[in-house]
This record gives structure tokens, sequence and C-alpha cells, in this order.
């Protein structure tokens, strides 16, 4: 009888303690859950709570028309920038979209950077899309309203272009560099690494090495940042892609931005790689000896991640 009693008596202990617990958990999510009503305020848009308590708020990009392999596309079909809220302890976390076209991506990405976000993705969705449209992603993490207002200056950023020019432009402004003599050693020294002549396009390419299914691959695989130089000394093009582990994404990205140089694609290009990688493609056009430093400032900025 006494066995049973204790028995009994460590069952109902079990019990207070499972819904005690309960109680708990219930009053966290209840204490984490975010103000759709301030963080709509923040953002200077309607915010609505998702089924899961999300917090989400959207741009449907009616502004500017656009056809898909011939059609109009409608703006429901595709062309929402958004953003969602959820917390994340005392804080929380904002993940994005947002819908650019060409001559909005450096205004956006630099708000974004100037916000304290992080930049994720920027790609196409699309093919035969006129005018040509993009998608950065962005992530980031501080009080909910604070993201918020973050969210808002990003998209501020791209309406600013669109107020000055409703229509994308065709082209990066500035001039467009025309075929002559460029010094491949110059540009090899301001980089610190080897150039090859490659037809009277230096290029400049720097190989890292990595693991796939148990095995070591290498530049001869892929793995490798690189720069390519066209025109001439006077006025260059200069093209290329950055290799990333993933702490080093955000640092190459900022540096370049800060020299001038356009972001055009943020992606992977490899799955199950050990440790995962990331590639950023650019373009920068200018003084062929100022791009190579532009190159050189943002292999600074990853060496500074790599080497701690």
């Amino acid at each position: 009888m006494n066995a049973r009693i204790s028995h009994l008596s460590a069952r109902c202990s079990w019990t207070l303690f499972l819904i005690a617990g309960l109680a708990l958990a219930c009053g966290s999510a209840v204490a984490a859950s975010l103000d759709a009503a301030a963080i709509g305020k923040a953002a200077g848009t309607k915010a609505t709570v998702q089924n899961d308590g999300v917090v989400k708020i959207g741009w449907s990009r009616s502004d500017v028309p656009v056809t898909v392999d011939g059609m109009r596309l409608p703006p429901a079909a595709g062309l929402g920038s958004w953003a969602a809220f959820a917390p994340m302890g005392n804080q929380a976390m904002v993940m994005g979209d947002t819908v650019v076209f060409q001559d909005e991506v450096d205004a956006a990405m630099d708000a974004t950077f100037a916000h304290g976000l992080h930049v994720t993705g920027l790609h196409n969705h699309f093919f035969y899309d006129q005018p040509k449209v993009y998608f950065m992603h962005i992530e980031g993490e501080d009080s909910a309203t604070a993201l918020a207002s973050d969210v808002k200056a990003v998209w501020d950023a791209i309406r600013a272009v669109r107020a000055a020019h409703p229509q994308p432009a065709e082209r990066f402004g500035g001039g467009t560099s025309k075929p002559g003599k460029l010094d491949t050693d110059a540009l090899a020294k301001i980089v610190g690494h080897p150039a090859e002549a490659n037809n009277g396009s230096p290029k400049i390419t720097i190989g890292t090495t990595g693991h796939m299914r148990d095995a070591t691959i290498g530049a001869s695989m892929g793995l490798t940042t690189w720069a390519a130089f066209s025109g001439s000394d006077q006025f260059a093009a200069m093209d290329g892609d950055f290799i990333m582990r993933t702490d080093e994404v955000q640092p190459v990205l900022r540096a370049l931005r800060k020299e001038g140089i356009h972001i055009v694609a943020l992606h992977n290009h490899m799955i199950g790689t050990q440790p995962d990688f990331y590639f950023t493609h650019f373009w920068g056009k200018g003084k062929a000896a100022d791009l190579a430093r532009g190159f050189r400032a943002a292999l600074d900025a990853q060496a500074v991640v790599a080497n701690h």
C-alpha cells in the first residue's frame, strides 16, 4: 500500500512539474511576442501577425511595369518585397527579400549596411524579364522596432532612386572603357598577387582549398577569387568573383561597396562543401590602378576575418 501511495505521489509530482513547465513555456511565448502595431509604425506600413506569431510587412512593386517572357507580370505573382520579424531572446530577428532593379542595388545595399543589416543573397528569379529584376535578401538582429526602421530605410533608398528616375537605367553611370594598354605588372604589384596577361585582359586568380565528400578540392575545381581588367590604364572595367566563407561575406561586400565597386550577384556555386562557400560577383569602372586598389581592399578585409 505504501509503495502504491509513493508511486502515485511520484506521478502527481511529475504531472505538476510538466504543468508548471508548460505554464512557464506559455508565459515565455507570451513575453516574447512582438508588437505588430509598433513594428508597422516604425516601418511606415501595415504589419500583420502570421499564424506562427511572426510579424510581416510587405511592399508590392507596382511602381514599374515588368514583363516576363512577353507577359505583363502582376505584382502579386512575384514582385513583392517583404520582411518578417520573429522573437530572438530579448530582441528580434528579421529576414526578408527585396525586389530591386539594377540601378537600385547600390542604394539598397548601401542602406542595408549603413543600418547594420546583412545582405545574404542577390540573384534573379526570372528569365526574359524587362526591365531586369533582382532580389536582395537581408537579415539582422536587434529590437523589433529598430529592425523595422532599418528595413524602412532600405526601402526608402530604393524609392528615392525611382523618384529621381521613374524608369530603371539600362547601364551604370560614367563612361565606357575602350580597348587600350593595361600594365599587368603594375596591377599585380598593387594587388599583391601574380597576374597573367590573358590576351590583353590581365587576370589575377587566387585559389583556396576545401573538401567535398572526403575529397580535397581547390582552384581548378572552382574555388577561386579572381579579377579581370579590360580597357586601358586610364579607364578600365573590372569584373570578378570572390569566394568567401560564411563569416567573410559581410566584410567583403562592405569593402567592395566602400570602394565604389558594384555587387551584381551573391550566391553559392556548390552544395556540400566543408566549409560552406559563397560567391559574390562584381563590376567596377575607373582607373585600372584604383580598381586594383579596391580589389586589394576587399582582400585585406577578408584576410582580417580569416586570420582570426
